[in-house]
């Protein structure tokens, strides 16, 4: 018996992963990589809060020149997504200690609890946005 009759004529596209094509993201694991994604954001902008703090220090051209570019609205963008990076971030951890306290790993529970974060962490970003243009008259 030689290789030819026992391989078919024609080649079969096989898929490279048995669940790829059927793969959906699931919320939890959509959380688990924002929450990695905004860490990094939150360090990127820690170091523009350094940027905002030392042209301070450094006498009124240096900070105004930093406010400028802040109040623009790439800088008003930029700062609103770190909001909602912090946010989102604390809410996460948030729900990760309740998770270390051995509480809501019931599938109901993950998943009330993932949408809460979303929720919450829109809700506190428009609300310390509406706080500081209230208190601050606009950025």
């Amino acid at each position: 018996m030689d290789i030819k009759t026992i391989a078919p004529a024609t080649p079969q596209r096989r898929p490279l992963s048995p669940n790829i094509q059927h793969y959906r993201p699931q919320l939890t694991s959509v959380l688990s990589i924002a929450n990695r994604i905004t860490g990094v954001i939150l360090s990127v902008g820690a170091v523009g809060l350094v940027i905002w703090l030392s042209a301070a220090a450094a006498g009124a051209e240096p900070y105004a020149a930093v406010q400028q570019a802040i109040g623009s609205w790439i800088g008003r963008f930029v700062l609103f997504g770190c909001t909602f990076a912090f946010f989102l971030h604390l809410c996460g951890g948030i729900r990760h200690l309740v998770w270390d306290t051995v509480h809501g790993f019931e599938l109901r529970s993950i998943y009330i609890s993932g949408w809460s974060v979303v929720a919450a962490s829109i809700a506190l970003t428009v609300a310390a946005w509406a706080a500081g243009l209230c208190v601050g008259g606009g950025l």
